[in-house]
């Protein structure tokens, strides 16, 4: 009688350190493919999760990130003018490196925090799911004015945030997703406008689904938060301010959008601080 072979146990990826290997990843087209490739194995339950692990990223340059575009500070990105077709190909440039870098974040929440609920990190997987969607939709749209993602020089300003907040859960969440991201819940509505006054209609279902799915992005970002505070018994207002002032995080600016703003799981509280600072700063203009 011929022995039994036992069969082979074949260990499972983890979704963490895929999520870091995939951050990792230099190559944008490669990179997006993986993400989508790595939810829907999480969905299948192909991909195993461990909430403890900690990961060494020492040897591994992040994020991965191909050598076009020039990062340039700020106020060497060139102007998106709306009245040229390279000036409104600028835009959808600008607005392809936000959704490449928020990919990138939503990524690193995944590996970088540990003994996070399971939730949490699904929540972020979806948002870096949708944030490579987004990033596809205006990529393509940009082809069609005959350039693509890495022709224009971009700014880092969201990264150097989530570079700020490496070493904190609470922070990253108060400042990344409510801050840097909340922002184009005010700002996407009057793009979309600007294109829908042109009859750009692509640009304008592009830029509706953006809009739909960063209320939601925003929305974990808030849950988040508002779970760790709980879980310290402390102010989410004033943690808020005292994070901000740490992290040196960006000076909330007016007019918000307060109906987005309100979806996206923003306090009462927090929408009329919001609201008085809208007011003080149309004073001083």
């Amino acid at each position: 009688m011929g022995s039994l072979s036992l069969p082979i146990t074949i260990p499972m990826l983890e979704l963490r350190e895929a999520a870091l290997a995939i951050l990792a990843n230099a190559d944008v087209q490669s990179k997006v493919g993986q993400l989508a490739k790595l939810f829907n194995e999480y969905q299948a339950e192909q991909i195993a999760l461990n909430i403890s692990h900690s990961f060494d990223s020492q040897n591994l340059c992040l994020p991965g990130r191909p050598a076009q575009p020039d990062l340039v500070a700020p106020k060497f990105v060139p102007k998106r003018k709306m009245d040229t077709a390279e000036g409104r190909a600028v835009l959808w440039h600008s607005l392809a490196h936000i959704e490449f870098n928020a990919m990138n974040l939503a990524l690193d929440a995944i590996w970088r925090f540990p003994n996070m609920p399971k939730a949490y990190y699904e929540d972020w997987l979806r948002v870096a799911k949708e944030e490579a969607y987004h990033f596809s939709l205006i990529n393509a749209h940009l082809q069609s004015f005959g350039f693509c993602y890495g022709d224009f020089p971009a700014h880092n300003s969201l990264w150097e945030m989530v570079e700020r907040t490496t070493d904190s859960v609470v922070a990253r969440m108060a400042l990344v997703p409510r801050t840097m991201e909340a922002r184009g819940l005010d700002a996407v509505p009057e793009i979309r406008d600007r294109f829908q006054q042109i009859k750009d209609e692509r640009a304008v279902e592009i830029l509706e689904i953006i809009l739909h799915d960063e209320i939601g992005h925003v929305l974990i970002g808030n849950r988040w938060f508002n779970f760790l505070c709980a879980n310290e018994n402390i102010s989410p207002i004033v943690t808020y301010r005292e994070l901000a002032e740490k992290y040196h995080a960006p000076t909330l600016r007016g007019p918000f959008n307060f109906d987005a703003r309100e979806q996206a799981g923003f306090s009462a509280e927090e929408l009329s601080l919001m609201e008085t600072l809208s007011e003080k700063q149309k004073q001083v203009a």
